[in-house]
């Protein structure tokens, strides 16, 4: 392994430990500064917050979901730098990927929200129809586990559309009553990352930001982060002079 003159439990460190050299690292952190939108010379101050900065603790939450997320990352098959930086969070709980299950994966949850200062991902709409029954965790409604997990966290991400804004599962009649986090979650900061799958570039980008500032990016109307979702692609599109002109395939 390459020898840093970082903490063992940074950020910089476990990239090095999975072969990533210091060259890499910048480059990744002049990416991430472009997908930010924020000029190059910001790019030292967050490769000092990786450097310095301890792991985020992440835990990740599965309701009403496909796992199209979860997945979208797991079979990435060249995985980035950015890949490598969510693999190598704190992610103390996650159904889909951790290896305990039962009194042991709720063991593992309910330790790193103890602690508090947390980061929470959530995936998949919230149902609170029939008080929660749609969904229950260990004996506990998705609304009870919601709420609990945020209570103490420094800030939650949504990832993809239904944990968004309720999705597939909210669409009419909506038998669950299906939500989107964002309605059922209040005193800590929530950002949206709608899509699906949503984006893993935003995803790190939006940590990333987190880590270096110590606040979530600027977000528009809908809780979605300007960098990523503050312009439209069609705006940009070299083939949008011939959309205006109404010049269309036959």
């Amino acid at each position: 392994m390459p020898v840093v003159d970082a903490p063992t439990d940074s950020i910089l460190y476990a990239l090095a430990s999975h072969g990533v050299t210091r060259r890499r690292f910048l480059e990744f952190c002049a990416a991430t500064t472009a997908i930010l939108s924020l000029p190059q010379s910001y790019a030292p101050r967050i490769a000092q917050a990786l450097e310095d900065k301890k792991k985020p603790t992440v835990v990740w939450l599965e309701f009403q979901d496909c796992a199209g997320n979860t997945e979208s990352f797991l079979r990435a098959v060249a995985p980035s730098v950015g890949e490598i930086v969510l693999d190598v969070l704190a992610v103390e709980y996650h159904e889909t990927i951790m290896a305990a299950a039962g009194f042991q994966a709720e063991a593992a949850k309910d330790a790193a929200v103890a602690e508090g200062g947390h980061i929470v991902v959530v995936e998949g709409s919230v149902p609170t129809g029939a008080n929660g029954v749609y969904c229950t965790i260990g004996g506990k409604t998705a609304v009870q586990i919601l709420q609990e997990v945020t209570a103490g966290a420094a800030a939650v991400i949504t990832v993809g559309t239904c944990s968004s804004y309720g999705g597939l599962p909210a669409a009419s009649p909506n038998p669950t009553g299906a939500v989107g986090v964002p309605a059922l979650v209040s005193g800590v900061p929530v950002i949206n990352l709608p899509g699906c799958p949503m984006n893993v570039d935003n995803m790190v980008a939006t940590i990333v930001h987190f880590l270096t500032f110590g606040a979530l990016p600027a977000v528009d109307g809908v809780g979605r982060p300007l960098f990523a979702y503050g312009e439209r692609i069609h705006d940009h599109c070299e083939r949008r002079a011939h959309f205006d002109a109404g010049q269309f395939a036959q």
